[in-house]
């Protein structure tokens, strides 16, 4: 069983940044392909990037340009750099994983799943 916590959530002005994280447990962090989507009140929860095990990456075209995910095997963390962030991004965020890669646009594609940080971005 894989247990994540993300962090880094928080309040930002439009225009603002903030950098998710998520810690994995698990010994083969390294082999693992990792997501983040987000869910919007009243709305489906939504793809916005991936790495897999790899390294190659996988934007959600509303976010391409401005987030950016990393992994660092070492720290059995994955992050989420986002940068000129827009009310529209306000949701909550959370981060995905499997060993098993089957795609990564969608949230059955994963197995385990973080509890999702609060990201709000006021105009």
């Amino acid at each position: 069983q894989v247990q994540m916590v993300e962090s880094g959530g928080g309040l930002v002005q439009a225009g603002g940044s903030l950098r998710l994280s998520c810690a994995a447990s698990g010994r083969t962090f390294s082999n693992y392909h990792m997501g983040w989507f987000r869910q919007a009140p009243g709305k489906e929860r939504e793809f916005v990037a991936a790495v897999r095990s790899g390294g190659q990456t996988y934007y959600a075209d509303s976010v391409k340009g401005r987030f950016t995910i990393s992994k660092n095997n070492a720290k059995n963390t994955v992050y989420l750099q986002m940068n000129s962030l827009k009310p529209e991004d306000t949701a909550v965020y959370y981060c995905a994983a499997t060993q098993n890669y089957r795609g990564s646009y969608f949230p059955n594609s994963y197995d385990y799943w973080g509890q999702g940080t609060q990201v709000t971005v006021s105009s």
